[in-house]
């Protein structure tokens, strides 16, 4: 008879936002003229760039004809989408990044998931906490994280980094040696960011023990302050210790549309069994083997992110989210809130009131002021009393909700 994997059953309940979806959708049956503003999950709000429409028109016009159809997509990505980001997303940035060193995907949470496939399963894996539920969840899926204590969110073969309000919500380097190190930079969910020298702290680190960085730079595209790198790569050291994910949803909007790129170096190398094994290459047969790689149309799209016109109407985008990210977080500030995050990240981290647990907040905010936000502690132990709003919503919405939190 079959067996399940073991493992999965390991999984605390449902996915975060899951339950979230759950817990609204029923109060919004219960309550069906109650309009509720959505501050929880990511997703963005804005149409896609007009730069970025126009090259899907193209691209799909090409499909109806013989001579320009395109079936497969080369596993690792389009030569034209591999070049765009690394001549803009890194050389620009003095970063030393080739075009084969960069993988298309069809987002960073895919990677995020399955970029632990390549590393021994007895690697010991070191998280931010709180953290993206990825992370961890996609280790405990292959068996690295130990047993689960319900009393206290912490799995037993985990370091736990705390990210708190004492260390400005940036790790310190811990005291038992990881193997792979995770890192978001801006972070989701404290908004926190750090600088290159902190980060070049990471990498010294990292080469220094043997480690291996897993970066998550999805948000960088809202950094606006000069000393918050846009890249890891911008770390001398970083290519022989680190590996970035990127995403086109925050910045581009393509949350539907689904794009995404790893950053493997070819100087990422490991001496095993008396081989110098290339993790480039393992991500490589890894990418071939599980993925027929990302749309033609969506490629030509993530192409025209890197236009004269597609970067403008991005930076646009950004300034619309960022502008909520200010009202927001100023709005809560005068509301008498501790509150962090929103100035280099779309995301504003707030303290709940009163000592009220995370998931408490949250039934408060619903059900008193009908605003949806996530609980911190479903991002770990360290995100308890706390709770993540998303400036992704629309200006209008954003100033709708920060007036209903006023009143409670």
């Amino acid at each position: 008879m079959f067996k399940p994997n073991s493992d999965y059953l390991k999984l605390p309940g449902s996915y975060l936002f899951s339950t979230i979806a759950k817990k609204v959708n029923a109060y919004q049956q219960a309550n069906p003229d109650n309009k509720i503003i959505r501050l929880g999950i990511g997703d963005v709000t804005q149409p896609l760039c007009p730069a970025v429409i126009e090259a899907l028109h193209k691209a799909v016009d090409e499909q109806a004809v013989a001579e320009t159809f395109r079936g497969y997509a080369p596993d690792l990505g389009y030569d034209f989408l591999r070049h765009a980001m690394a001549e803009n997303d890194f050389r620009s940035r003095g970063c030393d990044i080739a075009d084969d060193e960069i993988f298309i995907s069809d987002g960073a949470k895919s990677d995020s998931g399955n970029i632990q496939e390549i590393f021994s399963q007895d690697a010991k894996i070191a998280v931010c906490d709180p953290v993206y539920p990825v992370y961890v969840d996609s280790n405990v899926m292959a068996g690295r994280t130990g047993d689960y204590d319900e009393s206290t969110g912490i799995w037993s073969n985990v370091i736990y980094m705390p990210c708190t309000a004492e260390n400005g919500f940036a790790p310190e380097l811990p005291k038992e040696t990881p193997d792979l190190i995770y890192l978001c930079f801006p972070n989701n969910p404290t908004g926190s960011a750090i600088t290159k020298d902190q980060l070049q702290v990471w990498v010294d680190y990292a080469n220094k023990v043997g480690a291996v960085i897993i970066f998550d730079a999805a948000y960088e595209a809202y950094i606006s302050e000069d000393n918050v790198p846009h890249s890891i790569y911008e770390c001398e050291g970083a290519r022989t210790c680190a590996i970035e994910l990127r995403s086109f949803s925050k910045n581009a909007g393509f949350t539907g549309l689904r794009l995404g790129a790893t950053i493997i170096p070819h100087d990422l190398t490991v001496d095993f069994e008396g081989k110098k094994v290339q993790m480039h290459s393992l991500w490589a047969r890894r990418h071939g083997t599980k993925y027929n790689g990302a749309p033609y149309i969506v490629q030509r799209a993530g192409e025209a992110c890197y236009t004269d016109a597609g970067k403008a109407q991005i930076k646009d985008m950004v300034a619309r989210y960022m502008k909520n990210a200010n009202y927001i977080l100023n709005g809560l500030k005068d509301a008498g809130y501790d509150v962090s995050g929103g100035v280099n990240s779309p995301y504003v981290w707030l303290r709940t009131p009163d000592n009220m647990t995370s998931w408490e907040f949250f039934d408060h905010l619903l059900e008193k002021a009908n605003v949806v936000g996530t609980p911190g502690s479903g991002f770990g132990p360290s995100g308890e009393h706390y709770f993540r709003l998303t400036a992704f919503g629309s200006y209008e919405n954003s100033v709708e909700a920060l007036e209903r939190i006023k009143k409670l």
